[in-house]
């Protein structure tokens, strides 16, 4: 019997009570968005900004394919966008090297919502943002902000973008760091998520960060997050925290948290499994694509060859 379009957006998002691993390459048909089922589908990536180099092209190859094949909406970077030392101005000869001829998939010319990342810290941070107005796809209004996505009529998701790179004093991206200035910046940016957070009527709350809060890979947790950030992630009932830095893929949990590492934009590393990993693959470029509906999160994590290495999906409301 043949399937229905909508029949195969079902198979591919079916809810399900415990992730599942795929090992095999995901059928393209079965990869599909269909409008009229609601709900708003985006990819994720990280680390990723190495001028085009044969993994980022990979990646963005497969990108494109499952913006296409889900109509993402938009895209979301998690930081580390340039290598090594971020961008010196708006004109910087990265944009077109790392970017705007890397990233030209027609289903890529969608907004990117940015953050920054330490590498980005090595450069001109205000170049990044400043970019917003020469690019109609580049979007960081300010080192940290929110925005507010509708799913349906009566549900939206408010996403909270960070800025953690202060918060991780003396990162190689940042030779000579001003102890005191940092530490205010993060104490500032702290205060405004919380009143963000408790301001925020969305049963949706989704959290961008560039550093993770705990993590398998080569750099670790990140005690600075998991003393301030974590506890309200926590008190106003986070569903999910997407993050990098570390250069793969991952899935951990932090009691109803559920904490996804998409860092494997271009080159990689080797990573382990802690005592709070659901999911960890290392040594493999790639990223993630979501699907955000009014009652679930259901997170994709794809490699640079289009093979769907993990799926699971995220409650609104976890019991």
């Amino acid at each position: 019997m043949k399937q229905t379009r909508r029949q195969f957006v079902r198979t591919l998002f079916v809810a399900t009570a415990q992730a599942a691993v795929v090992g095999a390459l995901l059928p393209r048909h079965l990869f599909a968005a269909d409008a009229q089922a609601g709900g708003v589908n985006f990819l994720i990536v990280g680390d990723w900004g190495r001028e085009g180099d044969p993994t980022q092209r990979r990646v963005a190859e497969q990108m494109g394919l499952a913006g296409q094949a889900i109509g993402a909406k938009f895209v979301i970077s998690v930081g580390d966008n340039f290598y090594e030392h971020g961008v010196k101005s708006v004109d910087d000869p990265q944009w077109q090297t790392s970017f705007e001829k890397i990233y030209t998939a027609p289903s890529l010319q969608v907004p990117w919502h940015v953050i920054l990342g330490n590498h980005d810290y090595g450069g001109n941070c205000d170049a990044q943002i400043a970019y917003s107005q020469v690019s109609k796809r580049w979007h960081m209004p300010a080192r940290y902000f929110t925005r507010t996505e509708r799913i349906d009529e009566k549900t939206t998701a408010e996403f909270f973008y960070l800025d953690t790179t202060p918060m991780v004093l003396g990162s190689v991206a940042i030779p000579t760091p001003n102890t005191s200035k940092h530490r205010e910046y993060s104490e500032k940016q702290v205060v405004w998520l919380e009143a963000a957070l408790a301001a925020s009527n969305a049963p949706w709350k989704i959290v961008i960060a560039h550093h993770p809060v705990y993590s398998g890979g080569i750099h670790g947790d990140t005690p600075y997050v998991i003393q301030h950030i974590l506890p309200l992630l926590e008190k106003y009932q986070v569903q999910a925290y997407f993050n990098g830095h570390d250069h793969d893929l991952q899935h951990l949990q932090a009691g109803k948290i559920n904490l996804f590492c998409s860092g494997a934009g271009s080159t990689v590393r080797e990573t382990k499994h802690t005592a709070h990993t659901k999911f960890a693959k290392g040594s493999c470029s790639g990223f993630v694509a979501v699907a955000l509906q009014a009652d679930k999160l259901e997170v994709r994590m794809l490699d640079d060859h289009g093979q769907m290495l993990y799926t699971t999906t995220v409650p609104r409301n976890q019991a």
